[in-house]
């Protein structure tokens, strides 16, 4: 069962996780825990994930349509390893104002 971790939203300035999607696979969704993370880390905040080259791929598409500044690096052993790097940025940014979106119309 997954929970929401007990702290604060936008605490952490960098988060850690090895394997942590492949550990969790039968139990918690992909977009819940990157949801999780999102929540706790501050704009501009950084990740960096260890895990399966299939899983963050997914992870990669996900966190793009978030918004963070991901990408994908190999292993310290080389790229012919499954276990692969994705560092990624919390982007900081808002919304347009809704007069600019009714101007863009025009």
């Amino acid at each position: 069962r997954c929970e929401a971790m007990s702290t604060y939203p936008r605490t952490y300035d960098f988060i850690h996780a090895d394997s942590v999607f492949s550990l969790y696979e039968n139990r918690c969704n992909i977009e819940d825990i990157l949801l999780e993370m999102d929540r706790i880390l501050r704009p501009q905040g950084s990740v960096i994930l260890r895990d399966d080259v299939d899983v963050l791929l997914k992870v990669k598409r996900i966190v793009d349509a978030m918004q963070w500044d991901a990408r994908i690096a190999d292993h310290e052993k080389g790229p012919h390893q499954r276990e692969k790097i994705l560092i990624a940025v919390k982007k900081y940014w808002t919304a347009a104002a809704p007069e600019q979106n009714q101007q863009r119309k025009l």
